[in-house]
């Protein structure tokens, strides 16, 4: 083999160029993504700006691996492999490790506890928490522990992403126990908080799993629009802030996005 076949100069042009014919298949995979229908080659080219020859080619090379399908009429549409790689990575995804930096970022911004649940029957169950460096009154929003959905922000969220019956349902099945003087425990009380949450996507806990605390929460949806966890900033009443709604709010935001939801444009 010659000198000039394994010089670093013809090794850095090949590499350069596998990433180019890289981008250029991303290009076309955000430009199919991008179309709600079946897309031509033209269509196709010009989006991705390249030119048609150059997209030929790799449509063909993606249609052979099935990232791509292509019609009858010439038209291209995203393939099945995608949806096998996608059902993969959602199967591997852990959403402790996910949500977990967000969490951090937050914790650092506010200084208080920051709190990941979900859902399990009828109790809201905390799978992380990032420590306040301060005391709080109980022990109650450590990891594993439990507590009714109706008298957490938490869980608030669950429930309200549950019609009518089945919110009467928890309440007849549990019976709406109340831990201290501002608890809601009756089936009128909870179906107003509800309605507030469902308007605007953010549960409170105003002291009612505990007194002298409050905490704010936002739902996390996975990409079929369910809400499978929430996170929640949890301190003593005297600290609570009113801007901490939107920070927690964009918080579980990101996090969604990360797992693959898509938010519907308003």
């Amino acid at each position: 083999m010659s000198k000039a076949a394994n010089s670093p100069e013809i090794g850095a042009v090949k590499t350069a160029g596998s990433i180019q014919v890289i981008e250029r298949m991303m290009s076309l995979l955000d430009a199919l993504a991008a179309s709600p229908e079946p897309a031509s080659l033209k269509q196709l080219a010009a989006s991705a700006q390249l030119h048609p020859s150059t997209a030929h080619r790799i449509l063909a090379a993606m249609t052979h691996a099935r990232f791509v399908e292509r019609q009858e009429a010439g038209s291209y549409r995203l393939g099945i492999r995608l949806l096998e790689l996608g059902s993969l990575v959602k199967s591997r995804i852990n959403l402790r490790e996910v949500a977990l930096p967000f969490m951090q970022e937050l914790h650092e911004k506010i200084g208080e506890a920051i709190n990941l649940g979900a859902r399990h029957d009828d109790d809201i169950v905390y799978l992380e928490r990032t420590s306040s460096g301060r005391a709080l009154v109980r022990v109650v929003y450590l990891v594993g522990g439990r507590a009714p959905l109706h008298l957490t922000s938490l869980g608030k969220l669950f429930l309200a992403a549950e019609n009518a019956q089945k919110v009467r349902e928890y309440a007849k099945r549990t019976g709406l126990p109340g831990k201290t003087p501002h608890s809601l425990t009756s089936i009128i009380n909870l179906e107003k908080e509800l309605d507030k949450v469902r308007r605007h996507d953010i549960a409170y806990d105003d002291e009612e799993a505990e007194l002298g605390l409050k905490c704010v929460a936002a739902p996390i949806r996975d990409d079929e629009g369910q809400i499978i966890a929430a996170l929640s900033v949890s301190a003593p009443a005297d600290r609570h802030d009113p801007d901490w709604a939107r920070q927690v709010k964009e918080t579980a935001d990101a996090v969604s996005k990360t797992l693959g939801y898509i938010a519907p444009k308003k």
